[in-house]
């Protein structure tokens, strides 16, 4: 999970009051592969879908410095191949998908709507998990960003800039 400087990160941080707003995930922990729902342009919100986020580029690279968190779930090698195929479908299909800006307002008045071809990078996480077969406590279209912090079985493994965390874990996998 991340707090970038955008102007919609900034305002969901002041709303929320929480030090994050933006969850993604990856299948490996040097994070070379990011996926979530966030936006598709760097330079504006609108419009947005589901994305591969890379450090360094897009809207990611716009911050020299990114406060972030990241944790460690365990997964099995048959979640991991669940994991893939969820992947590989949002990729396919990226241009059915969209950004879930009315469930902005359904999370924050904790409202359960499901809308099936638009997530919330939190809801996206949320989806994930649950189809790979992690139980979720309570439905994955009420998942906030923070609500990661405390998930059952997450390990934190950093806290701290996300460029540093990104830069040593690419150093230490060239090196092997």
């Amino acid at each position: 999970m991340a707090q970038t400087g955008t102007t919609p990160a900034r305002f969901f941080r002041f709303m929320t009051k929480k030090p994050f707003n933006h969850v993604s995930l990856s299948g490996d922990v040097t994070l070379s592969e990011m996926y979530s729902f966030c936006r598709t342009y760097r330079r504006f919100p609108l419009p947005a879908t589901f994305n591969k986020e890379i450090v360094g580029k897009g809207t990611l690279g716009c911050y020299g410095s990114i406060p972030c968190e990241i944790y460690k779930v365990p997964v099995t090698r048959e979640q991991k191949e669940a994991y893939q195929q969820i992947i590989r479908h949002f990729t396919d299909h990226r241009n059915i998908y969209s950004y879930n800006i009315l469930g902005l307002l359904a999370v924050y008045l904790n409202i359960e709507w499901n809308r099936k071809k638009n997530f919330l990078c939190s809801q996206f996480v949320a989806y994930t998990m649950e189809k790979i077969g992690i139980a979720l406590e309570k439905p994955f279209c009420l998942y906030t960003p923070d609500d990661f912090r405390e998930f059952p079985g997450a390990e934190l493994i950093y806290s701290g800039e996300l460029n540093n965390f990104y830069n040593v874990m690419r150093s230490k996998s060239v090196a092997k």
